[in-house]
């Protein structure tokens, strides 16, 4: 067994919630002897082990120009088909490569045949994987029925077959029960639930020297209180909820979005700012000073990480109408903030149960909740007794414990035991 394993996605970099779990996974296989290597259309990752394929990001002009052409009413050409053939040829090379040139023995596709954004790369990875019965262990995060946006489509018969594939060589992981169940349901796949999970292990460290003007950086009083809502600016995060909660608190409080819109435009984002106009409370984005590392912005300014501004935030709001899991969330057990979290499906499911202890909402902010927010504000052992309890929980549910003892299991079965191996070097021998 060379423990040589190639994580494919469309991309490892940033923040988003597959680069940064993939990351995870990454940070326990070679805590544990295993060596890990990179192939995507966007990578931040060591260049000694990575394999950079500009095709393979969704954002490629090629093939964003597929994607709209196969999730719109106008329906699939003979020429659109074609050019699918054509370029999940091409990408099928790209990945035999990657395989040879690092002797791949394990890939890990994340996302990359669970979500529909590149077709043609979850086809390349579908029929290298049939053809060569590669062990394979597929993290999926994001179906593409559990989003709106791909159920109107002419590309049915991709869908089915590749997101996800149904091989003998593949494993299936996802993120939360539901997923689990609607893959059974669907397609009678039975997959591995291992969650999203932070290094409760290790508390953060207190802030330093770099990130003490943060306050002031965004614009922010000392006696203000700071709101943070850690999220992009997209439709299902909810964010007219937090704007409603900063308003109804008659407070002088500031909310601090932290993402820009990302790949899912921009009307949502001038909403969001109308609405803030609207109901007269201040709400900044500040996507151009938060990034991944710390860094200077163009004209001279300092950039924080998101890691930053945890520990200067008062409240953390995550209002979100459906999350595959919910990052954010964690980080705010993490970095023992209180939180306002709205009953989304997977909360309800996978996190609720647990017990941790929140200011919630269903769907709309009532009195309750604004009542429950001012408790946690104004009463310091209350708010205290509330986020320790929290972070107690997150270590006993969502540790990196918890995720290097599920992969590890996972990886060994699909690996088999290591004596057994050494044993029978010669497969035509035994």
């Amino acid at each position: 067994m060379s423990k040589r394993v190639g994580f494919v996605s469309f991309r490892f970099a940033g923040t988003d919630g597959v680069s940064l779990e993939a990351l995870k996974w990454v940070q326990v296989l070679e805590a544990n002897g295993f060596s890990c290597y990179f192939l995507g259309g966007e990578l931040d990752t060591p260049a000694e082990r990575s394999m950079l394929v500009e095709e393979l990001h969704f954002q490629h002009p090629r093939i964003r120009r597929l994607y709209d052409a196969c999730f719109s009413e106008a329906g699939r050409s003979r020429a659109v088909t074609d050019e699918l053939h054509a370029v999940r040829d091409r990408i099928k090379d790209v990945i035999e490569e990657f395989v040879r040139r690092f002797e791949i023995d394990l890939l890990v596709p994340q996302n990359a045949v669970t979500i529909p954004l590149n077709l043609p790369f979850g086809m390349a990875l579908t029929e290298f994987i049939a053809e060569t019965r590669i062990n394979t262990i597929a993290h999926h995060h994001d179906f593409f029925w559990e989003r709106k946006r791909f159920l109107r489509n002419s590309v049915w018969d991709i869908l089915n077959g590749c997101y996800p594939p149904h091989l003998p060589s593949v494993t299936h992981v996802v993120i939360n029960s539901s997923a689990q169940n609607q893959l059974a349901l669907r397609t009678g796949i039975a997959a591995t639930l291992i969650p999203n999970v932070m290094g409760f292990e290790n508390p953060p460290e207190p802030p330093d020297e770099y990130a003490s003007d943060i306050r002031a950086a965004l614009g922010i009083e000392e006696d203000e209180l700071l709101v943070l809502q850690p999220t992009r600016v997209v439709q299902r995060k909810g964010i007219e909820h937090a704007i409603e909660l900063v308003a109804r608190l008659g407070r002088k409080a500031t909310l601090v979005i932290s993402h820009a819109s990302g790949d899912e435009g921009y009307e949502y984002q001038q909403r969001v700012r109308e609405y803030a106009q609207l109901l007269g409370i201040s709400a900044v984005f500040v996507d151009d000073i938060i990034a991944d590392t710390r860094g200077t912005t163009a004209d001279g300014r300092k950039v924080y990480s998101l890691q930053d501004v945890y520990p200067f935030a008062d409240l953390v709001t995550y209002p979100s109408l459906f999350e595959g899991f919910g990052n954010a969330f964690l980080e705010t057990v993490y970095f023992r903030k209180p939180i306002l979290v709205n009953n989304y499906s997977i909360y309800s499911y996978d996190i609720k149960p647990k017990g941790f202890r929140v200011i919630e909402m269903d769907n709309f902010i009532s009195d309750e909740t604004v009542a429950a927010t001012r408790r946690v504000l104004d009463d310091e052992e209350y708010r205290c007794r509330m986020v320790e309890y929290n972070y107690a929980l997150g270590c006993r549910y969502f540790s990196y414990h918890i995720l290097e003892n599920k992969l590890l299991y996972l990886v060994k079965s699909v690996y088999g035991r290591e004596e057994d191996t050494a044993a029978c070097p010669d497969p035509d021998a035994c």
